[in-house]
């Protein structure tokens, strides 16, 4: 085993993680990083000091995650988990509190939203109580603290700063009455003995977690949500995960933009496999970013930015749903081939909107996020456009293309066979 592998075979046994959904450069990254800080002379030296620190392997954990949250990210969620919660109560009739869980809680912006959003829907602070888990105790610190920098607060509609934070020299400080209804734990989802996971709750929250581990891993994970989550409670999702719950026996409550499920009783769970290239999940909404004016055709790069096809679909008589998705499809392709970005990204912002997700739209969301200089989100985009059609060839292109800039040529490497793969498996289906 190369010395690479055995960091990544560390990380899946520990939390879970698929290299393959971060891209080997990061875990490589975070391997020198922490070679350089414990001043460990090569990657075999640093390997021994890994397996008998406790600390140390908390430390590349640490190192490996990157939390990305803001607060009331995916608004419509909140809005239903008021109506929700107030509904719950009725119920209830008093019996007991409202009993809420946000794993992963990151730096607290999610499981913080959950109890803005329930002290908005007219909840009184003792008719509620969320409890937060994150495998990282440096976010739970963070989260702990209460203070938040100008990139927790996004979008247009920030009337929560003003009723729920105060001015601090370091940010924002949230109000006591919201920290208080918050409890934070370090904790691991896939860790049978995690005290969140002895009980049930009527409202679960854990987002884009599960698209980061393999098959078997997403099919515990979603297993432990399942167990977690009250036969009349509600679990909310990422929006990329709604095909993996639905075949693990959970449906949509069916309210737009939700990505809230429940158990389905009277269906057996189907098996766990590796994701249809058309998944039935709810949109997407994506978060505005300021709005490029660069041209989509960049002075220098290697990689095309050829038309995408749209996703093959079983043959079926079109729907006047269909062929509007079908022309907005259209219009992004139109819209990003003559450079104007702005427009190209308010169309695939407004398709995400209004329809299921699909592979060409995050390909050009990855497109634009190039164009704006962001590899990072780019790589994101990418990588969501591959969960919906693995062999989307020209997300595996771009992709491929930007792990090697970032010097990753085993993964670039890796997605060019796939590619190639593909091509041929296409030709003897011809």
């Amino acid at each position: 085993m190369s010395d690479d592998a055995r960091f990544f075979a560390f990380l899946k046994s520990r939390i879970g993680l698929d290299v393959a959904s971060v891209g080997e450069a990061i875990i490589e990254r975070a391997v020198r990083q922490r070679c350089t800080l414990s001043k460990a002379a090569d990657h075999d030296v640093y390997w021994q000091l890994l397996l008998g620190s406790p600390e140390e392997q908390q430390a590349l954990i640490e190192a490996v995650i990157v939390p990305e949250t803001w607060f009331f990210r995916y608004p419509e969620s909140f809005g239903t988990l008021g109506k929700l919660a107030a509904a719950r109560l009725a119920q209830l009739g008093g019996v007991r509190p409202l009993r809420i869980l946000s794993l992963p809680c990151s730096t607290g912006e999610e499981p913080y939203s959950i109890a803005m959003a329930l002290f908005d829907a007219g909840l009184q602070p003792q008719q509620f109580k969320v409890e937060a888990v994150d495998i990282s105790p440096l976010s739970i610190q963070r989260a702990r603290r209460g203070i938040f920098g100008r990139n927790s607060f996004r979008g247009s509609d920030l009337g929560y700063r003003e009723r729920y934070f105060s001015q601090a020299e370091e940010g924002y400080l949230l109000d006591e009455k919201v920290r208080d209804r918050v409890s934070f734990q370090a904790g691991n989802l896939l860790d049978p003995t995690l005290p969140v996971a002895q009980s049930a709750y009527d409202f679960v929250f854990c987002r884009n977690l599960l698209i980061y581990f393999d098959v078997e891993t997403q099919k515990r994970g979603f297993e432990a949500l399942k167990r977690m989550t009250r036969d009349d409670g509600v679990l909310f999702i990422g929006p990329a995960e709604g095909s993996l719950l639905g075949r693990m026996g959970m449906a949509s409550i069916g309210i737009a933009q939700s990505f809230a499920f429940r158990h389905r009783a009277e269906a057996p769970a189907e098996p766990l496999s590796a994701p249809p290239a058309t998944p039935m999940t709810p949109p997407l909404p994506i978060e505005p970013r300021p709005t490029p004016t660069t041209s989509l055709r960049p002075k220098v790069s290697v990689r095309s930015f050829a038309p995408v096809q749209p996703v093959p679909r079983p043959a079926m008589p079109p729907s006047p749903a269909a062929g509007e998705a079908a022309t907005l499809l259209d219009s992004i392709r139109r819209l990003g081939n003559e450079g104007k970005s702005a427009e190209a990204k308010m169309a695939c912002e407004q398709y995400l909107k209004r329809y299921e997700p699909v592979a060409p739209v995050f390909y050009w969301l990855g497109l634009l996020a190039e164009v704006e200089g962001d590899a990072l989100g780019a790589q994101g985009f990418y990588r969501k456009a591959l969960y919906l059609q693995p062999q989307h060839p020209e997300a595996l292109a771009q992709l491929a293309a930007l792990l090697s800039a970032q010097g990753d040529s085993a993964g670039a490497r890796r997605l060019h066979e796939r590619a190639a793969r593909g091509v041929n498996k296409e030709g003897r289906n011809r």
